[in-house]
């Protein structure tokens, strides 16, 4: 039986959001992840080669995926809101998720822009069991939404990541409750150019510590 892949406009908050499901190649999903796209006014989109192997790494680990555009972006309604408003998408797609799996334990991850995202509503979502975030950047300065958490965080970076070096970003993972565990996977750029199967697999990992055993 061919795994189930449907698109849809989720009501937003300023309008609707273009969106896309996808359930794992194999069995029933043992969870539900949202994956946050990287910055809409630099060519992010949920189609992004980085977005699509972590959605197709936690399908490998179990999940029903669900990617989304925010506001203005393809055909989803509304402009950019210098994240403010992008937040408050993910967490109207979030919503929508778990009505459609209220059975499923659910997670959020994200890449770039994405990643502060995901982190930002990880830190106010306890119900949540894991946070991927994935290239985040350290170049703003901002960290104050990342503590306090209660929800097991992974980070996981490129070892050549111009928006945030790998020192940096690992003084900044050491700071944080817990601390996160942190993943580095050695590629050439932000984008994990020439890495992105090791990339995959990563994410793939970073899931079934969490969900092994069901809820």
């Amino acid at each position: 039986m061919p795994r189930k892949i449907e698109t849809h406009m989720i009501a937003g908050p300023v309008g609707r959001l273009e969106s896309l499901l996808e359930e794992p190649d194999e069995g029933a999903p043992h969870f539900a992840a949202l994956v946050c796209h990287p910055h809409p006014q630099h060519g992010g989109t949920m189609h992004n080669k980085v977005v699509y192997r972590i959605a197709r790494g936690l399908r490998k680990a179990g999940a029903v995926v669900l990617r989304f555009n925010y506001r203005g972006v393809n055909l989803s309604e509304g402009t950019y809101d210098h994240g403010v408003g992008e937040t408050e998408d993910a967490r109207a797609c979030l919503e929508w998720l778990r009505k459609r799996y209220p059975q499923l334990p659910a997670m959020i991850a994200g890449f770039s822009f994405g990643s502060r995202i995901a982190l930002r509503i990880g830190a106010q979502r306890p119900d949540l069991k894991k946070v991927i975030a994935c290239g985040f950047p350290t170049v703003y300065k901002d960290r104050s939404y990342l503590d306090p958490c209660l929800v097991p965080r992974t980070f996981i970076h490129s070892t050549h990541d111009e928006f945030g070096p790998k020192d940096e970003l690992a003084a900044v993972v050491a700071e944080l409750d817990g601390p996160p565990e942190l993943v580095f996977i050695e590629a050439k750029d932000h984008f994990f150019v020439d890495a992105l199967d090791a990339f995959e697999q990563a994410v793939m990992h970073a899931a079934p510590k969490v969900f092994a055993g069901g809820n």
